[in-house]
Formats: C-alpha cells, sequence, structure tokens
C-alpha cells in the first residue's frame, strides 16, 4: 500500500512509502557516484544504438550497392545473350552462304576440268590436224618436186625427140637429095 496526500494546490499525490525499487533511488535522495553510473549507462547505450545503427544503414547501402550491381549485371547478361544471339544467327547466314559458294565452287571446278579435258581432246584434234597438214605438205611438196623433175624429163624428152626429128629430117633433106 499507498497512502494518499494531498499537497498544497489540492492535487491528491501518491505516496509509496512501502514499496521500494532495487534499482531506482527514493526521488531526492540518491547515492553519491549513481547519476554517474546513470550517465555511463545511458551513454554506453546510446553508443552501442549508433554502431548498430550506423551497421545496419551500412548493410543497406552494402546491400542496395549489390541490388544494383545485380541488376546491371543482369542487363548485361540480357545484352550479351542478345549479341550472342545475333552473332549466332550471323553465322548461321554465313554458313548457308559458304554453303552456296561451296556448291558454286564445286560446279566451277566441274566445268573447268570439263573444260580442260575438251581444251585437251581439240589440241589433241588440232596436233592431228596440224600433223596431216605436215603430212600434207610434205607429200604435196614430193608431188611438186616430182612434177618438177617430171617436167624437166619431159623437157629433156622433148629435146630429144627435136634433136632426133632434127636429126632425121637433115637425114632425110640429105637422103632426099641423094635420093634425087
Amino acid at each position: 500500500g499507498g497512502h494518499e496526500q494531498r499537497g498544497e494546490d489540492g492535487e491528491a499525490r501518491l505516496h509509496c512509502a512501502s514499496v521500494r525499487t532495487p534499482f531506482l533511488p527514493r526521488p531526492g535522495r540518491l547515492r553519491p557516484g549513481t547519476m554517474k553510473l546513470i550517465y555511463t549507462l545511458i551513454f554506453l547505450s546510446v553508443g552501442v544504438m549508433s554502431v548498430m545503427v550506423f551497421q545496419t544503414v551500412d548493410r543497406e547501402f552494402k546491400l542496395h550497392g549489390v541490388k544494383t550491381g545485380l541488376v546491371k549485371t543482369s542487363d548485361e547478361v540480357k545484352r550479351k545473350e542478345d549479341e550472342i544471339s545475333e552473332l549466332k544467327n550471323k553465322v548461321r547466314g554465313l554458313k548457308q552462304t559458304l554453303a552456296t559458294v561451296n556448291v558454286k565452287l564445286d560446279e566451277l571446278r566441274m566445268k573447268q576440268e570439263l573444260a580442260l579435258k575438251t581444251t585437251k581432246e581439240h589440241e589433241d584434234k588440232l596436233q592431228a590436224c596440224n600433223k596431216r597438214k605436215d603430212d600434207k605438205q610434205s607429200t604435196c611438196e614430193q608431188e611438186h618436186v616430182a612434177k618438177a623433175k617430171a617436167q624437166q624429163e619431159i623437157q629433156s624428152l622433148k629435146q630429144q625427140i627435136l634433136d632426133r626429128d632434127k636429126a632425121i629430117c637433115a637425114f632425110a633433106d640429105t637422103a632426099k637429095e641423094q635420093a634425087r
């Protein structure tokens, strides 16, 4: 129990004479050094709370930085994935172009081989024709030489016939005179 007392102003005040708290001194009566202890405890409490608040704020800033970094990293990953996808499409297109070029290259090689084969055949035919031509020219030259030789022999024979005819005519003329 407490007793109710009235003060000078008429208000009721509770007087706790029989209730004692072990940590709180009675009002007005403090032991020496108790206020220092209270201030020290308050100072330490504020200091610990300040350190805890600082650590919490620091951790929040670090967490915010990590979240921002994660967002940037995920954006970079997305951008890189898009670039990779685009490059894959380009590679696919280049592979198709390369396949088309390879097919055309194979066709050109086949045409080249055919052209070389045809050229070789034509060269062989040309050589055969040139050989026949040379043979014909040789034959023609031989014929020309033979013709010239024959003409020379003909001229020689004509000359011999003329000479014989002249001799016969001269003989006949002389015989005619003898015969006359």
